[in-house]
């Protein structure tokens, strides 16, 4: 039996068209009623405290304050806060970083109406929903353990081309510890060079070049 009162929602997307579409394919039903939208994450952050909704469907890349940080914002005041997270990409480590932030859902903006529609009731109702292909990658995510954020510096000084005697130089610590630090990274993404570890870590999103 569904509850008298609609799931109240927030629709948090930088695109006007975008905000625009959810909101009408999200009021149409009987049990939804979008009453705010934001187009970054400090006006979503402002609309949450004023709105108070039951749910948030957050954009994941915001201009300014990211989707994961306005989520971690959003949850730090309201620890009850249901938030679905939303992306044009699937990035394991991204979907990785929007859960640990707290969001209770990932899904992609290619998803089905009745798969966007299912999956803000699963959220609302405490369940968590992660869109089957970016479930895939979150298991294979974390069957690695998590770099450290020593070995992520370094990871990304390996994929800038730099040597071991470089990278010490440049984070005055001997070379030998780089060595040690190139070793584990190797291990944790299961591949057998730098090369590797560069392209992988590029392509999970653990590290960028920009």
């Amino acid at each position: 039996m569904k509850n008298s009162k609609p799931i109240r929602i927030l629709v948090v997307d930088d695109h006007f068209m975008v905000r625009m579409g959810l909101s009408a394919s999200l009021n149409v039903e009987s049990d939804m009623e979008v009453v705010a939208e934001a187009g970054n994450g400090e006006a979503a952050l402002d609309a949450y405290r004023r709105h108070r909704p039951t749910l948030v469907l957050m954009d994941l890349r915001l201009p300014g304050m990211s989707g994961t940080d306005c989520t971690a914002a959003i949850i730090r005041e309201y620890p009850e806060a249901a938030v679905l997270m939303l992306s044009t990409h699937c990035n394991e480590e991204e979907v990785y970083r929007a859960l640990q932030a707290g969001a209770r859902g990932y899904i992609v903006k290619s998803i089905l109406r009745e798969e966007l529609l299912r999956a803000v009731r699963a959220v609302h109702e405490g369940r968590q929903y992660v869109d089957p292909i970016v479930a895939s990658q979150l298991a294979e995510r974390r069957s690695h353990r998590s770099l450290s954020s020593r070995e992520v510096e370094v990871l990304r000084m390996v994929a800038r081309g730099l040597g071991n005697k470089e990278i010490a130089s440049a984070l005055s610590i001997a070379e030998v510890t780089v060595k040690l630090h190139v070793s584990h990274v190797l291990e944790k993404l299961s591949v057998k060079d730098r090369t590797q570890a560069a392209t992988a870590a590029l392509q999970r999103g653990i590290i960028s070049l920009d």
